[in-house]
């Protein structure tokens, strides 16, 4: 494998575990939302999720989210000779 190759994979390896982690937190508010009783501001719950869920698909404001790993998988791809 080349060293452009060998980065690139290096990269989306890198930016699919930053994805799987923030998945793992949506999965855990999920579980929260669901365990929350009649008492319990499930909208301000769900707003606050579908905030994360922005999050981790964008990236906010210093990251770059699932679109990251769309990025590095088009370039390891290419670099592949794959088309994405």
């Amino acid at each position: 494998m080349n060293q452009e190759l060998d980065d690139a994979r290096k990269e989306l390896d890198k930016e699919f575990e930053h994805v799987r982690k923030n998945i793992d937190e949506l999965r855990t508010e999920m579980d929260t939302i669901s365990a929350a009783g009649p008492e319990d501001d499930i909208s301000q719950m769900l707003h606050d999720f579908e905030e994360m869920v922005k999050k981790v698909r964008t990236g906010g404001l210093i990251g770059s989210g699932a679109k990251g790993h769309r990025d590095a998988r088009e370039d390891y791809l290419k670099l592949r000779g794959v088309q994405p």
